[in-house]
C-alpha cells in the first residue's frame, strides 16, 4: 500500500539530531520546546504539528515495527500506539487480524492522521482517538502496546505514571514494546533522554520484565546507535501489584 510522505521531516530529524548532539540547539528545535514550554493541556502539542514542528515524524512507518508486523513477530488482537501523531505505525501494523488504536493528545495530529488514512479500505481495522493517554479509560484491554518517542516526551517525573498506566490498559499476558530513544547523555527536552536503566526503574515495579533489548539496526540514519528496541511482558505472578 502506498504512503503519502512529507518531504519536510528527514531535514528536520537532522536538525534534531544536531540538537541532541550539541548544547546549542537549532532555532526550530528552541522553537519547538518553547511551544511545548508555554502551551499546557495539549496545545503546545497542537502548535507544533500546526507550525509543522514535528521532528519526532518520520513521515512514513518506523521500520523496524513495520518489519516485525511483516515477520509475523507482533501479538495479535487488539494493539495500541499511544501519541501516534499521523498515524503511519498504526496503519503499518492494523490487519483482520489485529485492531490498532491510535492515540494522540494533539487535534490537529488526529485530523492530518484521518486525513491520510480514513478512506483507505483498510480503515476497519484501525482508529484514531483525540484523548490524553494519562486519563483516557478504554472498555477493553489491549495485547499489545508500542512506544516510540511517547516515553521520550514525557517529562522524568511523570514515567511512574506512564508505567503504571501501561499496566492497566495491557493484558496480563499482553506486551510492551518500548523502541527507546534518544540513548543520549543530551540535558533537557523534550525529547528527553532515555537509557536502559530509566525504562527498568518504573517498568520493574510494575512487574514487567525484558524479554529482549537489542540495538535498533533499523533506525533511521540520523537515529542509528541511540535507539534499542525492548520487548517486555508481565510476570503473571506480579500481576497485582
Amino acid at each position: 500500500m502506498m504512503r503519502k510522505e512529507d518531504p519536510r521531516p528527514p531535514k528536520i530529524i537532522e536538525a534534531q539530531s544536531i540538537s541532541i548532539r550539541s548544547h546549542h540547539n537549532p532555532p526550530a528545535v528552541d522553537k519547538l520546546q518553547q511551544l511545548l514550554s508555554t502551551g499546557g493541556g495539549g496545545s503546545g502539542w497542537d502548535k507544533c504539528w500546526e507550525q509543522g514542528l514535528t521532528p519526532w515524524d518520520l513521515g512514513q512507518p518506523t521500520p523496524v515495527i513495520a518489519h516485525l508486523h511483516r515477520q509475523g513477530a507482533l501479538p495479535k488482537g487488539r494493539a495500541l500506539v499511544p501519541g501516534c501523531g499521523t498515524g503511519y505505525d498504526v496503519v503499518a501494523i492494523a490487519s483482520p487480524e489485529r485492531h490498532v488504536t491510535g492515540l494522540d493528545i494533539s487535534e490537529n495530529a488526529i485530523k492530518k492522521a484521518a486525513e491520510l488514512f480514513s478512506s483507505l479500505p483498510e480503515a476497519r481495522y484501525y482508529s484514531f482517538l483525540k484523548v490524553d493517554f494519562f486519563t483516557w479509560h478504554p472498555t477493553e484491554l489491549f495485547d499489545l502496546i508500542f512506544d516510540y518517542t511517547f516515553f521520550c516526551a514525557v517529562e522524568p517525573e511523570m514515567r511512574s505514571v506512564w508505567a503504571r498506566k501501561i499496566r492497566d490498559i495491557l493484558k496480563p499476558d499482553g506486551e510492551l514494546i518500548t523502541l527507546m530513544f534518544p540513548i543520549s547523555d543530551h540535558i533537557g527536552g523534550p525529547p528527553y533522554k532515555v537509557s536502559i536503566s530509566d525504562y527498568e526503574e518504573v517498568l520493574h515495579p510494575m512487574g514487567f520484565k525484558a524479554t529482549s533489548i537489542v540495538d535498533n539496526e533499523l533506525a533511521v540514519p540520523p537515529r542509528k546507535g541511540r535507539e534499542k528496541l525492548g520487548r517486555w511482558k508481565r510476570s503473571l505472578s506480579e500481576s497485582s501489584l
